[in-house]
Parts: C-alpha cells; sequence; structure tokens
C-alpha cells in the first residue's frame, strides 16, 4: 500500500485557534503552538468538543487494491475521494499478494472473528492461486480490449484485487475517527479488529499526521485513541 501527503493545510494551533473564539471572539489570534495549546487540545479531546478539530485539512494519494479502497469509502463523513476510473483509461497490470506471513484462517462468529496463520499449503494455494487468475484476468481484459470493446466493459473480467489509487482529503476529527476503527492498538479504549490490508494503509495515514499534529496526535493517543 502506498500513502502520500500531497498537500495539508493541518497545525496544532488549527485546533486552539478556533476554539479560542469561543470565549475571545474576534480578540482570538492565530499563533505558534505552547504548553496552554497542549492543555487546552487535551481538554477538548477528553471533553469530547469535537468541531475545532475540523478547521484543517489534509489530502492523500493512496495506492491499494480495490477491496481495500471499497472498504475505505464507507467513511463519509468529512471525506471527499476522487478515483482513478476504469471507463476513461486502461488499468495498470498491478495486483496484490498478501506476504506469506498474512493470517489465512478465519475462526468465531460474526463480530469476532479470530485470524491465524494457514498451514503450508494454504499458503502456496493462495499465492498461487492469486497470481494465476490475476494473470488470466489481466490477458483477458487486454484481449477485449485488443478487440475494441469498451474500457467500462473489458474491465469487468478484473478481480478486486487489482490496484486503484484515488485522492482523499479529511480533517483531523474525521481522520481520527477512521483511525479508532481502522487501527489496532493495545492502548485503544475501542477494540477493533479491521483488516490487515486497510490497516497497512492507515497506519501511514496515522504516521502523516502524528507529524503534523503532534499535540492532537498525543491527546488521541492519551483519551484511548477515540475521536472527539
Amino acid at each position: 500500500m502506498t500513502v502520500n501527503l500531497i498537500k495539508h493545510v493541518a497545525e496544532d494551533t488549527d485546533v486552539t485557534f478556533a476554539a479560542r473564539v469561543s470565549t475571545l471572539g474576534g480578540e482570538a489570534r492565530y499563533q505558534e503552538a505552547s504548553d496552554k495549546d497542549a492543555g487546552l487540545i487535551n481538554y477538548l479531546m477528553r471533553d469530547k468538543h469535537g468541531s475545532p478539530f475540523e478547521h484543517n485539512s489534509m489530502t492523500f494519494f493512496v495506492e491499494a487494491p480495490i477491496f481495500v479502497v471499497r472498504e475505505f469509502m464507507r467513511h463519509r463523513i468529512g471525506f471527499s475521494y476522487n478515483e482513478e476510473s476504469g471507463r476513461y483509461k486502461e488499468l495498470a497490470p498491478v495486483f496484490y499478494v498478501p506476504a506469506d506471513d498474512r493470517p489465512l484462517r478465519q475462526k468465531g462468529k460474526p463480530g469476532s472473528y479470530i485470524f491465524t496463520a494457514g498451514d503450508y499449503k494454504q499458503v502456496r494455494t493462495v499465492n498461487g492461486d492469486l497470481r494465476r487468475i490475476s494473470e488470466e484476468a489481466y490477458s483477458t481484459y487486454q484481449r477485449l480490449l485488443d478487440m475494441e470493446v469498451a474500457r467500462e466493459v473489458a474491465r469487468m473480467v478484473l478481480p478486486v484485487n487489482i490496484y486503484t489509487s484515488f485522492y482523499v482529503t479529511c480533517n483531523a476529527r474525521s481522520l481520527m475517527s477512521f483511525l479508532t476503527l481502522r487501527t489496532k492498538r493495545e492502548n485503544a479504549a475501542f477494540k477493533s479488529s479491521p483488516q490487515q490490508e486497510i490497516r497497512m494503509v492507515a497506519d501511514q495515514m496515522e504516521l502523516q499526521f502524528s507529524r503534523l499534529m503532534p499535540l492532537t496526535h498525543a491527546a488521541y493517543e492519551r483519551h484511548g485513541r477515540v475521536a472527539p
């Protein structure tokens, strides 16, 4: 999975500047982050005053398999998306095949699954079958395009492990809501069990977020990784 931060207007002072207008009105001034800002951000996070965390913006360019992107796009509040289209361009032959150590066995009831490692036969079968089917599907896709079949029809033969790319823009509050569900941490108050592949995307986004807004990220961690 590839996640690149394309542009941003996102600093910890964006949060405190927005919050202080509640008490200072037009007297609120934008300034460098300080210890007072850390305390205010911690208070806002703790008491779930969420709107000040919305006055910022981060745009990411993400490359991931279609099955990951479809799961990602379940997040709609505070997110904007634009994705490459198989109707208008020829899709590249890039497919996702999980690493050999990716857990393959699913046990338990819906909502409380446990995933465990596969045996040697399962690993080799998954790896081999995914590669074979991906190659066959793309060969068929190319053959249909060569016959001048429309791209929007030819793409129907492609599996969901083919890569796509998209821009996603969000603010810190919406991103923290995403991270609460799509990461897995021992210190999380809300115990989530996201699919491994979307975790690979979320972890990269969180790293960028922690660098842009360290005080906000620290408060998010301190209060159980639950978005305000």
